[in-house]
């Protein structure tokens, strides 16, 4: 691919058609991941070494972890911000090779309902990765978990000690905030993009 596309590929990741699109690329963009980048880490970074049971056992510990985190949430939630950066990341990669102006998007019905059905995926995947939160991780880290070591020579329930519980609550409660945020930007991108095709708001 040329320097050309590139650049044309970048700028239009960085600066979308609309006006909220680009709010969403710096909230999405810098504030969710400075968020999930900096503070995931010192939250759970050290989250395996703390973990601990009764009876403090290196295999129980593990065990028991494996069992309570089976995908740590910094993975997830990586996971999830790559995912839905591929939908818009392929619209400006095909704007890149048809070399469609930014401006010209809002203009012509096809890039424009490819645009949408792009912002549409990217609703699509924040709410699928939102349930998919909810199932692995809930609202809610409790100080103690109940583990079943049955898979271990005995058959038993332990306690484990989940380190800093009310700590991973408030963040898990954030970025919940945070997909409920992105996914309402996408939302009223595409009220906006109705508003420029109905003449409501003048294209830029």
């Amino acid at each position: 691919m040329s320097p050309n596309y590139m650049r044309s590929f970048s700028e239009g990741c960085l600066r979308p058609p609309t006006v909220i699109g680009q709010f969403h690329t710096l909230f999405f963009g810098s504030v969710r991941m400075f968020f999930l980048g900096v503070l995931g880490f010192a939250v759970y970074g050290n989250e395996a070494l703390h973990f601990s049971c009764d009876p403090d056992k290196r295999e129980v510990n593990l065990f028991c972890y494996n069992q309570f985190r089976p995908i740590t949430p910094q993975v997830f939630w990586a996971l999830q911000l790559v995912i839905v950066l591929v939908p818009g990341a392929f619209f400006h990669l095909y704007a890149a090779c048809k070399s469609i102006e930014q401006e010209d998007i809002l203009q012509e019905s096809f890039y424009t309902g490819f645009y949408i059905f792009s912002v549409f995926l990217r609703i699509t995947l924040e709410a699928v990765a939102f349930w998919l939160q909810i199932q692995l991780f809930g609202f809610k880290v409790n100080a103690i978990y109940m583990c079943d070591v049955g898979a271990l020579e005995k058959k038993f329930i332990t306690r484990c000690m989940v380190p800093e519980h009310f700590e991973k609550t408030i963040f898990l409660i954030a970025m919940y905030t945070f997909t409920v945020i992105t996914a309402a930007l996408c939302i009223a991108e595409i009220f906006e993009i109705s508003c420029r095709r109905l003449g409501i708001l003048k294209t830029q």
